[in-house]
């Protein structure tokens, strides 16, 4: 039998994401900083957490939550009619560095706000354990566009101290490959291939440093619905780290292979370089979970099954 209140709710949840990407679709852009792509993500974080659930939502629930997405859609509106300016003159008073990670910033903040205080309506705080996924996904995005509006660049020590390395590393794997030359000083690779010189200046977001708070935010979240052993979750939450920080080496060395093999012009190089990231980074997130799901769900099935032989 078919949870109906369950779906209707899970399109009431889903109505702002999918009314921006039908509305706005120039708005769904890859970019983790220039665009709403990242919504896509937390949507299908939040259908594949809750499709299946057994919890019935009682319509009074579902009905206090829609318009709840009725002003979350109403704000998707106004931003249209002049509340973009408005945040983007703001940016001023609270000094604010880079605008469009301002802008976006709150595009974020608002549709966590809306996802967490709608899964709180629908599940009470039982919605931590049941689809932190989502709501965490946006939460972090947003800390990390703060972090990007307010310390852009170099400004923020702690972050941008691993860059260096990562950048030694890519410089270290061009060379074993005999891709061109390529030079490393500080946060600055010097590279000279086919296409001639360019010089490329990488800071913490560039490097995907953002990409493994997001994934540590997420994991964890993930790790915390799993009902599998203390050990076992700090595993797959080491080797997701590690995981995420190759797919970042392979980030930089692909945008290095692009200067060096293919282009060093750089309206092309920066097209490029705006998606290259996410599409690496989030397909391995999704990936990541999707092994650790099989591998414990065969292990589950083992010890059944080992439990019923001893019976």
């Amino acid at each position: 039998m078919q949870n109906w209140n369950l779906i209707f709710g899970i399109i009431i949840i889903s109505s702002p994401i999918l009314f921006a990407m039908i509305a706005f679709p120039d708005s769904i852009s890859w970019s983790w900083n220039e665009g709403r792509g990242g919504y896509l993500f937390a949507l299908v974080f939040v259908v594949a957490e809750l499709l299946g659930l057994k919890i019935v939502i009682s319509k009074k629930r579902l009905l206090v939550v829609i318009p709840m997405a009725i002003i979350t859609i109403s704000y998707l509106i106004s931003l249209e009619y002049g509340l973009r300016d408005y945040i983007i003159e703001s940016a001023e008073q609270f000094g604010v560095q880079l605008i469009y990670s301002w802008t976006w910033m709150w595009d974020f903040v608002v549709m966590a706000i809306f996802i967490v205080v709608a899964l709180h309506i629908f599940f009470g705080t039982r919605w931590i354990r049941i689809a932190p996924a989502g709501p965490i996904f946006l939460t972090g995005t947003a800390i990390i566009l703060s972090l990007d509006a307010f310390f852009p660049y170099d400004t923020l020590g702690p972050l941008q101290y691993v860059v260096p390395y990562f950048i030694q590393a890519n410089v270290w794997l061009i060379t074993v490959l005999d891709l061109g030359t390529a030079v490393a000083k500080d946060n600055v690779m010097f590279l000279r291939g086919e296409h001639g010189s360019i010089a490329l200046q990488v800071f913490w977001p560039s490097a995907g440093v953002h990409s493994i708070i997001i994934f540590s935010l997420v994991i964890g979240a993930f790790m915390l619905k799993l009902n599998i052993p203390r050990n076992r979750k700090a595993m797959y939450f080491v080797l997701g780290i590690i995981g995420t920080i190759i797919v970042n080496l392979i980030r930089i060395f692909s945008l290095s292979w692009y200067a060096l093999k293919v282009t060093t012009d750089p309206a092309a190089w920066e097209e490029f370089h705006q998606i290259a990231g996410e599409i690496m980074f989030l397909p391995w997130l999704f990936a990541f979970i999707l092994v650790v799901i099989l591998i414990e769900s065969r292990r589950l099935k083992k010890l059944e099954s080992k439990g019923q032989n001893h019976t």
